[in-house]
């Protein structure tokens, strides 16, 4: 399906090695079919343990927490008291073929982004652009449909998304001024690190490329430490095509965190929580306890208020990055172990397994993935669950969109990337 896809719509491109080779000298490139591959694995890696981490999203906030022992039991309550409708079970939400990924708030704002490059003349977005889109494909609460589950109509934004939104509707700002704190109390919430990582996928090798492109869509919703955690985020998914799968994942994964921790200011406490997890973990003999990191974590943040960290919302950008810093280091590169991981680790648990899950399922490339479970999931994608205004790609398909067809697109968005920023494409 994916070769086919790709013969249709691009040609066979191969991109230069714009990551160390600009140190080093040297140059390797990468074919589009395995950067669709690559692609493909992302939105399911990301679908799989979004969908995953969904099912204790707010379950644990503070003790008990969930641990290993708590892995294939009946999921418990959030703390509003409710369940998700998907599963009864803290296991992996593995849907069968004929089934269709839904949109979450995970992956819908991410594919807006991808959709806005691709149909613009530039790569960089600009803050006109991103609010007209925004607002043409983010319902409102007013305008949004009547949820069947909950009977009332649902948007599906929270936090600093849906002040952002408000802001650009109703008071026409722009960013980087809806994440201005003076107008946005949210502004150190988790909502940048869901929305903008993937940019670093559309710059391959090209962190500050990446960081452009992500810097106005980043201001949208964040500013100060929120910011500088999703520019880490960003910095990951760009240094991630250097990554060797069939090298130490682990290993590198941490090589390109050293990297991307760079972006974190040293005062602060989210450089604070990346070195303390760090060395919890290195210091750690037993590599499967990481609830012993993760409950110092909650005593030395959220209860001592160390390194200058004021704990507001288990929403914050802070105690969830680091808490995904548990999952991604204790995971070790291995992707069912670190969904695991985040997923029982606490908080607003489906965002730090979707970033990972993400990051992974790209690593690997969707055939590799699929290996890891022995199973053939879902190639459709429903982004009109949560948006709205999107072309039907699939007419007479459920959902409007599949995952070959968004990777094939997403390879001429990284080919406009690199063309606006003179690096050479080479076609085969």
């Amino acid at each position: 399906m994916l070769s086919k896809v790709l013969a249709l719509i691009v040609p066979l491109l191969l991109i230069a090695d714009v990551s160390n080779a600009q140190n080093s000298g040297t140059e390797r490139s990468i074919s589009a079919e395995d950067y669709a591959s690559r692609l493909h694995g992302f939105w399911l890696g990301q679908s799989i343990a979004n969908w995953t981490g969904l099912v204790t999203e707010m379950d644990r906030v503070r003790p008990p927490f969930y641990t290993d022992e708590d892995g294939g039991a009946l999921d418990q309550p959030s703390i509003w008291g409710s369940f998700v409708g998907h599963s009864s079970r803290i296991d992996f939400y593995l849907p069968d073929a004929d089934r269709v990924w839904g949109a979450d708030d995970d992956t819908d704002i991410e594919y807006m982004y991808w959709h806005l490059v691709d149909v613009s003349d530039t790569a960089t977005l600009s803050s006109v652009q991103i609010r007209q889109g925004w607002l043409r494909h983010i319902y409102s609460n007013e305008d949004a449909p009547i949820s069947t589950v909950e009977f009332r109509r649902e948007n599906f934004l929270w936090v600093s998304n849906e002040r952002a939104y408000y802001l650009m509707k109703d008071q026409a700002l722009l960013p980087p001024a809806t994440s201005d704190p003076a107008v946005n109390p949210d502004h150190a919430m988790i909502d940048a690190q869901l929305t903008t990582e993937s940019f670093g996928l559309m710059a391959p090798g090209l962190p500050e490329v990446a960081l452009e492109l992500a810097r106005l869509p980043i201001s949208v919703t964040a500013s100060g430490e929120a910011a500088a955690i999703a520019r880490f985020y960003v910095v990951m998914h760009a240094l991630a095509i250097d990554i060797d799968r069939s090298g130490d994942v682990g290993g590198q994964l941490r090589n390109i965190a050293a990297q991307a921790a760079t972006e974190l200011p040293e005062s602060g406490y989210a450089h604070d929580m990346y070195q303390f997890v760090l060395q919890h973990y290195l210091t750690n003999p037993d590599k499967d306890d990481w609830e012993f990191t993760r409950d110092a974590v909650f005593e030395r943040y959220q209860q001592q208020g160390s390194a200058g960290y004021g704990y507001q919302r288990p929403f914050d950008a802070g105690i969830n990055f680091a808490a995904s810093l548990v999952s991604l280091f204790y995971g070790e590169g291995n992707y069912k172990r670190t969904i695991q991981i985040a997923a029982l680790a606490g908080w607003d648990s489906d965002n730090p397994a979707a970033t990972w899950g993400g990051l992974l399922g790209f690593i690997l490339g969707v055939d590799a993935l699929e290996a890891v479970f022995g199973h053939s999931f879902p190639d459709s994608y429903w982004i009109h669950r949560t948006r709205r205004g999107f072309p039907d790609r699939t007419p007479g398909l459920d959902g409007e969109d599949s995952f070959p067809l968004m990777a094939a697109r997403g390879v001429n968005v990284v080919n406009k990337v690199l063309l606006q920023h003179g690096r050479p494409l080479l076609v085969e």
